[in-house]
């Protein structure tokens, strides 16, 4: 019987992570709180930059984007935003959204699948995903249950399952 497999990735949908920002800049120039302040939010390239005149303004739309990106489905492990720094009389925050597996989380999951799984599964890194094979199915079941209980610091899902 041949080896049955699942890839680890972690990858964010662009059009869900576009929903949220459209729907975070609509509830921004619609709010009481925000009229005034110049908060805004929108794309700089890959990252994602937040502007208003306070710093408790920036961080406010920062959470109205957090919980945009909840409700669309989006981990906010994902999710990577720096500190608000001051920009001239504006204060600003730069996101990005994390996409694929790096090296070391990569052995990390690898070394969580290895000590805690069972014998038979093998793991290999590939690219910026994770390949995990075995003869049982039941194995990979196993894995996949262990990886969704354990705290790992991105969001992972399981593509490829035959």
């Amino acid at each position: 019987m041949a080896d049955s497999s699942f890839d680890i990735v972690s990858k964010v949908d662009k059009m869900e992570a576009d929903n949220a920002l459209h729907q975070a800049q609509k509830e921004i120039e619609q709010r009481y709180d925000f009229k005034g302040v110049g908060a805004e939010i929108d794309w700089s390239g890959e990252k994602l930059l937040m502007k208003a005149s306070s710093e408790e303004r920036v961080k406010a739309v920062l959470d109205v984007f957090q919980s945009k990106l909840v409700k669309r489905g989006i981990s906010l492990k994902s999710l990577d935003a720096g500190a608000p720094f001051a920009s001239g009389k504006e204060y600003r925050i730069e996101a990005t959204l994390k996409n694929g597996i790096d090296q070391e989380n990569a052995k990390k999951i690898s070394k969580i699948i290895r000590e805690e799984g069972p014998k038979s599964i093998k793991s290999q890194i590939q690219g910026d995903e994770l390949r995990v094979s075995s003869k049982s199915r039941d194995d990979l079941q196993e894995v996949i249950a262990l990886l969704k209980s354990s705290d790992l610091p991105i969001d992972v899902q399981f593509t490829n399952y035959r």
